[in-house]
């Protein structure tokens, strides 16, 4: 009678634990619910950085460093230093960034807060204005080499104008100087849509009641700008000026289409070696001083625009 009582019960507890016990989708799920939902959202963004990034700078690395018969050596960079378009590439390359960069920020401020007027019509010029954004480098570089060349739209504009009979050559390398103030226009038309669009979302979280509490007490148009304005887009500022000063390292397009090899930059050194060349080890060497520029400015930058989290928070 004992044992006809117990066998019961126990068959009870067994199918109780059966009952309790996850399935093995619900393993599954609970082993996945365990990772925070942040880590999920940036996992697609950190595979494609590891793919696109990571590795290809590895490779680049293994590049710039190996020699034929495998082992270590600085004989690529010898050779890339000793190169004769070298040092003009450099010299190209930085004087395009200490050019570009700061006019198109001083453009995309004034565009951004003209933006934030709120006068009619502004919403025709942000339209107008990202256009560029569109449009991709070479395209941009051919559309200002149908306006440069000997026999484009801005020399039939000063013909027909009488001030010129033959055109000026803008894009001839016996005029340097036209012929880089020609790529910087050009640039700088292509990219300042991009400043624009990240300073105009600073503008947008800046409080209105900063600036109104400022002109109260009397304050100018100058001295908002200067104490209220700036400051609190300091964040954006500087995200701006990373972004733009590490593209104008690779400006590259634009240059090919205007100017050739008559303007070198370092993209294009670059370029030249992997393609003409067929020496991709001295190309590393180029790509690996592009990121070693970039990895410097990037410094400077988040050292002299220090944001604190107050700023961030607004």
């Amino acid at each position: 009678m004992y044992g006809q009582v117990a066998a019961p019960k126990a068959s009870k507890a067994a199918e109780a634990l059966v009952a309790e016990a996850p399935s093995p989708r619900a393993r599954r799920t609970g082993l996945l619910g365990r990772v925070p939902t942040p880590y999920w959202l940036l996992a697609p963004a950190a595979v494609f950085l590891a793919v696109f990034f990571v590795w290809p700078m590895i490779q680049a690395l293994i590049l710039a460093f190996q020699a034929e018969d495998g082992s270590l050596t600085s004989a690529h960079f010898q050779r890339m230093v000793n190169d004769t378009y070298f040092w003009p590439a450099v010299k190209y390359t930085l004087l395009l960034i200490v050019c570009i960069v700061p006019l198109q920020m001083v453009l995309a401020l004034a565009m951004s807060l003209l933006l934030q007027t709120g006068l009619r019509g502004t919403s025709l010029f942000l339209y107008a204005w990202s256009i560029p954004l569109a449009i991709s480098d070479l395209a941009a570089g051919i559309v200002w080499l149908a306006i440069f060349t000997d026999r484009g739209y801005l020399n039939s504009i000063l013909a027909s104008l009488g001030l010129s009979e033959t055109g000026f050559p803008f894009l001839s390398y016996e005029h340097p100087v036209s012929l880089f103030l020609a790529v910087v226009v050009a640039e700088t038309w292509r990219a300042t849509s991009l400043v624009m669009v990240i300073l105009v979302a600073g503008v947008q979280v800046i409080p209105k009641d900063y600036g109104e509490a400022a002109e109260v007490f009397g304050a100018t148009f100058w001295q908002r700008l200067r104490y209220v304005t700036l400051p609190l887009l300091r964040p954006s500022l500087q995200v701006a000026l990373i972004l733009r000063t590490i593209l104008a390292f690779q400006v590259f397009a634009v240059v090919i289409a205007l100017a050739g090899r008559n303007l070198p930059v370092l993209v294009g050194e670059a370029y030249y070696w992997y393609g003409s060349y067929s020496n991709p080890n001295v190309a590393a060497a180029y790509a690996l001083l592009i990121l070693v520029f970039s990895l410097l400015n990037t410094g400077i930058y988040l050292r002299a625009l220090r944001v604190r989290d107050e700023q961030v928070g607004l």
